[in-house]
């Protein structure tokens, strides 16, 4: 059994303007909550980490591979009307937010698409939702404001309109990232990145303990 549901997502809408864009509200199986929610890898502090800074369990595993997998490259690359044949992807988790987080911003031009998925709670907090822009000025001229709920998928082709931010939040805030990029030195560009950076939060989370 698999834990997308690969139907709604290959029947999503995208949204052309002011940038290629699809939401699809529940694109995990109803039978993937549970062992999703409760086995989130651990992570205390804020930014992205990488799959090989993480211990990840079994539904994670499982969750992993079908996000790097041949079906969803078939749909991501249908739907965005893109052949993703030969691009390689990277895959990084969020699990906390900080105050500082969220500012409007583009992706690196080494991303292709990005894909958003959020595996949160049901949503009350004001801030931390994610909003996609009209420009890089005003974090409130949004053209859609996306609460972080379980099972949001949220994706969109990257370029130089493309922005988007949240409003501050401070606080557990869980999230994967999917991204198809250039080519292999994007991968390793962000493998070293976010691997350095990891290696660096846990360090000083532990010192900030002692």
């Amino acid at each position: 059994m698999s834990l997308l549901n690969f139907e709604a997502i290959r029947t999503a809408t995208v949204h052309e303007n002011p940038f290629p864009y699809l939401l699809v509200d529940q694109c995990l199986q109803p039978e993937a909550w549970e062992p999703l929610l409760t086995e989130f890898p651990s992570i205390e502090q804020g930014g992205s980490f990488p799959l090989s800074a993480l211990s990840l369990r079994p539904s994670y595993q499982s969750l992993c591979e079908e996000l790097q997998g041949e079906t969803l490259r078939q749909c991501f690359g249908s739907l965005f009307k893109m052949d993703l044949v030969g691009y390689p992807t990277t895959l990084t988790v969020r699990g906390r937010c900080r105050a500082k987080d969220g500012k409007i911003h583009t992706d690196s031009k080494s991303k292709l698409i990005t894909v958003l998925l959020y595996l949160n709670e049901p949503w009350t907090a004001e801030g931390g939702r994610l909003r996609l822009l009209h420009s890089k000025r005003d974090i409130n001229n949004a053209f859609a404001e996306i609460a972080p709920n379980m099972g949001t998928l949220v994706a969109f082709r990257n370029g130089p309109t493309a922005w988007h931010g949240h409003t501050s939040f401070d606080g557990a805030r869980r999230a994967m990232q999917l991204n198809w990029v250039r080519d292999e030195n994007a991968v390793r560009r962000s493998s070293r990145r976010h691997g350095l950076s990891a290696i660096w939060k846990r360090l000083t989370g532990v010192q900030r303990a002692a």
